[in-house]
């Protein structure tokens, strides 16, 4: 770990190279330990795996000096019959926290500018970690050196003029650049504009594996977050079966469970080219077991509560009944609901997420961006009871053209464990 990492708790280090991340005593008055481990005397490849996710764990329990003593003898004794190593991922920080989330910025020169603003403004403030939901640079199929006066207004809006051009080389070396220059530990969650829809950038077009192929390889490697503080992460490319999703991470923080999905708009890669067809049904594989993996986890780990971050638009309004469907978007365009719900790249996701939101029970929140719109609703409804399912809180961040961002907030404390507050950046205000 480096320097700059976030480090154990003081307490961890009382003890040596033994970490405990829980220990309770009873009504019986025997003290009682969950996720034991001895991170030194790990010598199997997997158990410095498990010892990996626990080395950022911090002592849960507020020390009394009489129970040290104790909670040594017990971490030796354990050493003497042998570690078990069980992985903790838990948070290093107090009950209540704050940390940013941005996404779809910046596109073009314009929001380029912005996103200097918006990166100073978060800088400044007290977080724990920055996430960008994806898309850090805009579709190449709207770019254009310069603009293009011949576009209506409400087109141009959209269109993205100037900067640095979508997908290429010298791009992915400035984003990076942003990335690592956060004084945040900085967790980027890929975006269909990074690799699928390169195929029809401009001013040259590529192949979107290649840029994936590029995007891993510089963006998600090692066990550190990006940023000039870096916390731990573990990636979905630990276990062997899933060796080449490194993008798939997860981190806890507090009380509560962080995992990344590669989920991207675009229709998820699905339905293009046969090529992309059998991409998407394996990276949809390794999605669905790391959604599945990670609940489990929140559940083994009593987590308090669950965000899931991918940048795509998951269509939830697709799973709506018609009534829904009308009230909240259809009936002030004068539409009616189709007939039949139409087939989309998001359709395992969204039902494995439906699944695992309701067994857990407790807040579950999912952010992303895609479609740039701010909001923070309830859109997930139930397919028996065809009611919005109260545990989980969806959160679209600001995209372009508005380059802002989100500050969310943690309390264990508070029943719903998430709320979230809009940061407008004054600088980048629109004069109407």
């Amino acid at each position: 770990m480096s320097d700059d990492s976030i480090e154990p708790g003081i307490d961890d280090q009382l003890i040596g190279d033994f970490l405990v991340e829980r220990a309770t005593i009873n009504p019986a008055g025997i003290i009682e330990h969950n996720m034991i481990s001895c991170p030194s005397f790990a010598t199997t490849p997997a158990a410095e795996a498990n010892m990996r996710d626990s080395e950022a764990s911090p002592w849960k329990v507020r020390w009394q000096m009489e129970l040290k003593p104790v909670l040594i003898v017990s971490c030796v004794t354990l050493f003497l019959l042998g570690c078990v190593a069980v992985p903790a991922e838990r948070g290093i920080q107090s009950a209540r926290f704050e940390f940013a989330l941005i996404g779809d910025v910046p596109y073009d020169g314009r929001t380029e500018k912005e996103f200097a603003n918006v990166m100073k403004q978060i800088n400044a403030a007290d977080l724990a970690f920055v996430v960008h939901n994806g898309d850090f640079w805009g579709d190449g199929g709207n770019w254009s050196e310069q603009a293009r006066p011949e576009l209506a207004p409400q087109v141009a809006t959209y269109a993205f003029v100037g900067g640095l051009p979508p997908c290429g080389d010298e791009t992915f070396q400035d984003r990076l650049r942003l990335a690592q220059s956060s004084r945040h530990p900085f967790v980027l969650v890929p975006g269909d504009n990074e690799w699928t829809d390169c195929h029809r950038a401009k001013p040259r077009t590529y192949d979107p594996l290649e840029r994936l192929t590029k995007l891993r390889q510089m963006f998600f490697q090692g066990d550190q977050s990006l940023g000039q503080r870096t916390m731990r992460l573990t990636r979905q490319s630990e276990d062997s079966r899933y060796a080449k999703f490194q993008e798939n991470v997860r981190w806890t923080y507090g009380d509560v469970l962080f995992v990344t999905l590669h989920v991207v708009g675009s229709n998820n890669n699905l339905a293009r080219t046969p090529q992309m067809d059998a991409e998407y049904l394996e990276r949809n594989a390794a999605n669905l077991a790391w959604l599945r993996q990670a609940f489990d986890f929140a559940v083994r780990s009593s987590s308090k509560g669950i965000m899931i971050i991918a940048q795509a638009n998951l269509l939830f309004e697709n799973s709506w009944p018609p009534d829904v469907q009308r009230r909240y978007m259809l009936g002030g365009l004068g539409l009616k609901s189709p007939e039949k719900r139409r087939t989309t790249g998001f359709d395992e996701i969204l039902a494995a997420l439906e699944k695992e939101t309701v067994a857990f029970g407790k807040p579950v929140v999912y952010v992303h961006g895609d479609t740039h719109v701010f909001r923070v609703d309830k859109p997930l409804i139930g397919s028996k009871s065809r009611r919005i399912i109260e545990n989980f809180t969806r959160v679209e961040t600001f995209g372009h053209p508005d380059t802002h961002w989100v500050r969310a907030i943690v309390d264990s404390r508070d029943p719903n464990v998430f709320s979230f507050q809009q940061e407008i950046v004054k600088e980048n205000l629109v004069n109407h």
